[in-house]
């Protein structure tokens, strides 16, 4: 069972993420909180092993508390997922630097969160599928040669072109379209992808597309 503390200082918003997290038989909402300071006392208290934070909340602010937990090394099993309505490039980088396990936009949808938090509590680390598409288009302002790796060799056809869509920030709805299979099978397409690479995440995934020059539309 993963764990989840969820904090936000809008009431609404915490009933309406508790209802949505529960939704899946493995994850409990073991405990909510209004603001940043509220948020350390709870995760010192209750140990999740996720806190879903906001950015924007009175008292201390979500930044401010992720940095205070990851200052603690007796909560380093909370692992922190931002998710928040703010996409400002500074917000992202200062998250990702004090040690957030990733960064979500509340648009995201119920199934895309429900998976974060499992991803997150796996381990893994990850961006909203439009944030990865700015890091991507940022990386391509300053363009490289493309440099293949020398993994793709192990992917199928079919595996380079969702790793090729991928590189270009789309979500598993989006890939599964654009190449005519099912949702679930563009999951699996993406779960064997970052086995056969040992790659982390799916951000990383995009990392290697871009560098290797990978184009979804080729």
């Amino acid at each position: 069972m993963i764990r989840v503390l969820v904090v936000d200082d809008q009431d609404l918003v915490r009933a309406g993420l508790r209802t949505l997290l529960e939704n899946d038989p493995d994850i409990s909402v073991v405990g909510e909180a209004a603001d940043g300071r509220a948020a350390l006392l709870r995760v010192r208290e209750l140990r999740p092993d996720i806190v879903l934070m906001d950015i924007r909340m009175p008292v201390m602010d979500g930044l401010a508390a992720t940095a205070a937990i990851r200052a603690d090394d007796s909560l380093a099993g909370s692992r922190i997922l931002i998710l928040t309505t703010f996409d400002e490039d500074e917000d992202i980088a200062q998250a990702i630097a004090l040690g957030a396990a990733g960064y979500l936009l509340k648009d995201t949808s119920s199934d895309e969160l429900r998976r974060a938090v499992h991803t997150a509590a796996a381990g893994g680390n990850l961006l909203s599928p439009s944030i990865t598409r700015r890091v991507m288009e940022r990386l391509a302002r300053a363009p490289k040669p493309p440099e293949p790796d020398p993994r793709l060799s192990a992917l199928t056809e079919r595996e380079l072109a969702v790793l090729a869509r991928i590189g270009s920030g789309e979500t598993n709805d989006e890939i599964a379209a654009a190449l005519h299979i099912s949702p679930a099978t563009a999951r699996t397409y993406v779960s064997r992808i970052l086995f056969k690479l040992g790659a982390r995440d799916r951000t990383a995934l995009a990392v290697i597309a871009h560098r290797s020059g990978l184009d979804p539309t080729n």
